[in-house]
């Protein structure tokens, strides 16, 4: 096991916030600001990556909490659902939004828990800040229902681990032309500057935290 993984999992459990290490680890996990980083899309750097940088976005994020679920005796199945930028729920300022307007479809990933004797949905991907922007954050998971899922979804492909999921998540990656990668990455640029804004207060945003789960 990576030591800054092995470091992460001791601190973030012996705090025991909630009493329970899952929602502890999953809270920790969450509130990692989103951003995205190109370098963390490796199923086995992209965590360790995340955990230095402190920025990652839903693919570094779930394989780590996949990792870290496992650490404690749970069962994870990763999960990739194909979806839009442009759908996103949020309030994106128009430059932003143009730029999601060109996006092919693209594929976000989260994950499953056997949690009690049931799959549960578990999704980390929006930090907490960014529920001012219309993101629906999960907020006080109480660690066995479903979460929401950061995406609307087009159709779900369950991956039993991760090696699975990154071959497929690969050869998507693969199909898509250079102007095509050329708008994700500027996209990507403009995305993680303004969530930056969000967080900081520069960004006017509608207040909706309610939408996640209080």
């Amino acid at each position: 096991m990576n030591d800054i993984i092995s470091a992460k999992f001791r601190e973030w459990t012996s705090g025991r916030r909630t009493g329970n290490n899952i929602v502890d680890i999953y809270t920790s996990i969450r509130d990692i600001p989103f951003c995205v980083v190109p370098e963390f899309f490796d199923a086995h750097k992209g965590p360790e990556g995340m955990l230095l940088l402190n920025k990652g976005f839903c693919v570094p994020k779930h394989y780590l909490l996949g990792v870290m679920f496992g650490m404690l005796g749970v069962d994870v199945r990763y999960c990739t659902y194909a979806f839009k930028w442009k759908d996103i729920q949020a309030v994106m300022p128009s430059g932003v939004k143009s730029l999601a307007d060109d996006l092919p479809v693209t594929y976000h990933l989260a994950c499953k828990a056997r949690i009690n004797g049931r799959w549960a949905l578990v999704d980390a991907t929006w930090d907490s800040p960014l529920a001012l922007a219309g993101f629906p954050v999960n907020k006080n998971w109480d660690g066995e229902s479903d979460t929401l899922l950061a995406v609307k979804h087009a159709d779900e492909v369950i991956h039993d681990d991760m090696c699975m999921r990154e071959d497929i998540f690969n050869q998507k990656m693969s199909s898509y032309s250079l102007p095509e990668k050329l708008a994700l990455s500027r996209f990507s640029m403009a995305l993680n500057k303004w969530l930056d804004d969000v967080r900081s207060g520069k960004e006017r945003c509608i207040d909706r935290s309610g939408r996640g789960k209080e």
